[in-house]
């Protein structure tokens, strides 16, 4: 089949990648511009466009696709289908109804399940202990097409935003290629979105990684896993933000909530409904990830010391 694949970070690489070995056409990848990154401010071009051009594919860097330069060329390029993966950019109706079969999404949730820009960051947040990924014949809504395959995978305790990301990436990278030979057979049927159980997963911002230590123990942990590595949960001690790269849910406490239980073998913090919470990794501002112990070599935390 014609297709032309539109992402953008590593998530989607997966999904071009599986597309070329199962033996289709990529007349076009579409990706985001380059951008600064890093403390340099270095212009890097994103994951998709790095593999695209390794792999001999025509590369396209529009800021908008929503003119009609975009949809010519998008129409001289003839594909029967557009794939669409994590590529941040909204697709106007005119191309969503271009190709004989539509534009199709692979969005990392159980659709109508964390409609958004962050499903799987919002997953482990909610404590969802399954979740999965869900291919759509995008409409002109946000993630409101009607479902094509689905495919679900359990989260494990142990799961953080990145190792779910690379399972569901290499999950969506399967389920796309079997939603394309699908609809090319005519063996799937599209299935309306139910209005029941549907939530939405916003854009995550730095700022929603302080911890509260008012939530529970299990609640701060998913915060600590949902944002590991990127942006990161954090608190505040002596006047300096520090990240928590790690911890595990620790044993009942009565003590008040913020306080300091322990200091051995860990950073044992008391946190709302009688619960703590041990921080086993922290990273210091302007420092390299270290273990609690060696943090706590470094600052004066005593016993009973609210943070």
């Amino acid at each position: 089949m014609r297709i032309v694949f539109m992402g953008t970070p590593d998530f989607a690489v997966n999904s071009l990648e599986s597309l070329i070995n199962a033996g289709h056409e990529i007349v076009g990848v579409f990706t985001q511009p380059d951008k600064p990154q890093g403390r340099k401010m270095v212009l890097t071009a994103p994951p998709v466009k790095q593999f695209a051009l390794e792999n001999g594919l025509k590369v396209y860097q529009p800021t908008s696709v929503r003119n009609e330069e975009a949809f010519d060329l998008l129409k001289s390029l003839e594909p029967e289908l557009i794939a669409v993966v994590a590529y941040g950019k909204i697709i106007p109706e005119n191309i969503l109804n271009l190709p004989k079969f539509g534009c199709v999404n692979v969005h990392a949730s159980l659709l109508p399940r964390h409609r958004g820009a962050s499903p799987i960051q919002t997953a482990i947040l909610c404590g969802d202990k399954v979740t999965g990924v869900t291919t759509q014949k995008m409409d002109i809504g946000v993630d409101t097409g009607d479902i094509l395959l689905a495919d679900k995978t359990d989260i494990l305790p142990t799961d953080n935003f990145e190792t779910l990301h690379d399972k569901l990436a290499v999950q969506g990278a399967k389920l796309l290629v079997e939603t394309v030979s699908g609809l090319e057979n005519g063996t799937i049927i599209p299935q309306k979105q139910s209005e029941d159980g549907v939530t939405h997963a916003s854009i995550i911002t730095k700022e929603m990684g302080r911890i509260d230590f008012n939530k529970t123990a299990d609640e701060i942990d998913c915060l600590i896993r949902a944002f590991t590595p990127w942006p990161s949960a954090y608190l505040f001690i002596a006047g300096k933000r520090v990240k928590v790269k790690k911890a595990v849910v620790g044993a009942k406490t009565n003590s008040q909530v913020g306080t300091v239980i322990e200091t051995k073998n860990g950073l044992t913090v008391a946190c709302g409904g009688a619960t703590s919470i041990v921080f086993e990794e922290l990273q210091p501002e302007g420092k390299g990830v270290m273990t609690a112990k060696a943090f706590l070599n470094g600052y004066s935390i005593e016993t009973g010391e609210k943070l």
